[in-house]
């Protein structure tokens, strides 16, 4: 007994040495990091940062400051909650905020940083970003690919009109990951993973992972005598992913050289124009097999759950205003009618439902937090950031933030349609004002943002044209809990019984 009340106090003592001896040196050193809480040795700030993390990093920047530093671990983090502060990091001192950070599970699922999200800032980065821009999601090739999102639009309406006629309840969470998947499924590789159902369900069962295994903290990144333990089991899961992953992109990639070896003629997929580059000895940089999984691990990931997520929260928001609801229908059926269903030609036609969406993206973007890293000691508003140090900008915080937005909780898209010379009806998406910044900004700004938005913006325009959705139980309205991961989703599932606005549906 006496041995342990002896290590108690030996513990005690240690424990509150080592946080004066800290306190003190971060005090007299001349390199003055962002203001931070008292940490705690070992785990730093990990007790404060509760999921979900971009909550309760806005609940330490509104006490600490718009720029702060937290400790994961024993890592150094630097955390940005304000426009202001996002401006000078990803604008002023971009050159220095270029990388992302490495983590353990970014690292081996895109095959050692060979893909384009994570590459580091470099010559194969701005190789990619080119080829991204000018051809992987271009203009031209996107416009091609039409066909292809209308044609599942139409399953999806399709499918939730054989559930409304059934009187059956439907996740939407769910069906829309589904929908979202097969869009990008055909985009990239002309298929909709073979058309086997358990096949298809296995893929977006594998990106589902995916995205939980990259927004999951992991011991190994951050507290150093962990770095060579596995003690979540990341190591097993995240093979396990990647081999699944490996195997499915094997046996598809070998299917498409087959078939070009037969012909080339007809619309090439984002597969395709990978293996054209991969194939052209004149290309400035040499795409390996790698690299082209690495990148269409990408695809998946940045447009199969983010995109569902967008949709879905829009629809949560129409459902508890029903105000707001019925003035997007009025839009569509003034512009549209009821005999055919809404198509992306029409977007620029229905200013009010784009509002809906940037309104939607405002509270609920589809990555909560921009994850930079510094690739030097550099200075930012007289505080001293290291090098290598992970750099979060809160974007969901920034979005709410009452300095820049008017009821800043409340959903009203009138906000992007005011014409009182507040300028938020001038408002992109696409990272040029810095109090909102969905897509990011900059150099490593979502280079998908087109794509993504005028998937969300024709989707969410047939489902509100052709359904009214019924929650269960006869509820009034459905709640708003934000669960945790990368892509912000929702706590509880959106479950709705959908009912339909038309008999018959608007048909394309």
């Amino acid at each position: 007994m006496a041995a342990i009340q002896e290590y108690i106090v030996f513990f005690l003592v240690w424990l509150v040495s080592t946080i004066l001896i800290r306190a003190f040196v971060k005090k007299r050193s001349p390199a003055r990091l962002p203001p931070s809480p008292l940490a705690l040795p070992i785990i730093g700030h990990l007790h404060l940062l509760s999921p979900p993390s971009h909550q309760a990093l806005a609940k330490l920047s509104s006490r600490y400051g718009s720029l702060i530093c937290i400790y994961l671990g024993s890592v150094p983090c630097i955390v940005a909650s304000s426009p202001e502060m996002a401006r000078k990091l990803l604008k002023t001192y971009e050159s220095f905020f270029s990388n992302r950070p490495h983590t353990v599970a970014n690292d081996y699922l895109t095959y050692g940083s060979q893909d384009f999200a994570y590459a580091p800032y470099g010559p194969y980065w701005n190789f990619m970003k080119k080829l991204c821009t000018s051809q992987l999601l271009g203009g031209q090739t996107l416009d091609l690919l039409q066909p292809v999102k209308r044609h599942e639009v139409k399953q999806l309406i399709e499918f939730l009109a054989k559930e409304a006629d059934a009187g059956k309840s439907v996740n939407m969470g769910s069906e829309l990951i589904r929908y979202t998947n097969n869009v990008i499924s055909r985009i990239v590789m002309s298929e909709r993973c073979s058309g086997d159902e358990d096949e298809a369900g296995a893929v977006r069962k594998l990106i589902e992972e995916t995205a939980f295994l990259l927004g999951k903290f992991n011991f190994s990144d951050y507290i150093w005598f962990c770095k060579n333990l596995d003690l979540q089991g990341f190591g097993k899961r995240l093979k396990e992913v990647r081999d699944r992953f490996d195997d499915i992109m094997e046996k598809i990639i070998n299917e498409h050289l087959n078939k070009r070896r037969k012909s080339k003629e007809g619309i090439k997929d984002l597969l395709d124009i990978l293996l054209d580059i991969a194939e052209d000895p004149s290309s400035e940089i040499k795409l390996s097999r790698n690299n082209i999984k690495a990148v269409i691990m990408d695809l998946f990931a940045a447009g199969t759950d983010t995109t569902a997520r967008t949709i879905e929260w829009a629809l949560a928001e129409l459902i508890n205003h029903p105000k707001i609801m019925q003035n997007a229908v009025q839009e569509i059926e003034s512009i549209i009618g009821n005999k055919r269903l809404v198509e992306e030609s029409d977007i620029p036609n229905l200013p009010y439902l784009q509002a809906i969406v940037k309104e939607t993206l405002r509270l609920h973007p589809g990555a909560a937090i921009i994850h930079r890293e510094s690739s030097k000691d550099c200075t930012v508003a007289g505080y001293h950031i290291p090098a290598k140090a992970p750099v979060f900008v809160n974007v969901w915080a920034i979005g709410r933030d009452p300095n820049h937005w008017e009821n800043a909780l409340e959903f009203r898209p009138e906000r992007f349609l005011s014409e009182d010379g507040s300028g938020k009806g001038q408002l992109d998406v696409r990272g040029q004002h810095y109090h909102f910044l969905p897509f990011g900004t900059g150099r490593r700004g979502c280079p998908g943002s087109s794509l993504a938005l005028m998937t969300i913006q024709a989707t969410l325009a047939a489902l509100i044209q052709c359904f009214e959705l019924k929650i269960e139980g006869g509820k009034d309205s459905v709640d708003m809990e934000e669960g945790s991961g990368i892509s912000l989703p929702r706590a509880n599932p959106l479950i709705c019984f959908p009912v339909a606005r038309h008999n018959p549906i608007p048909s394309i």
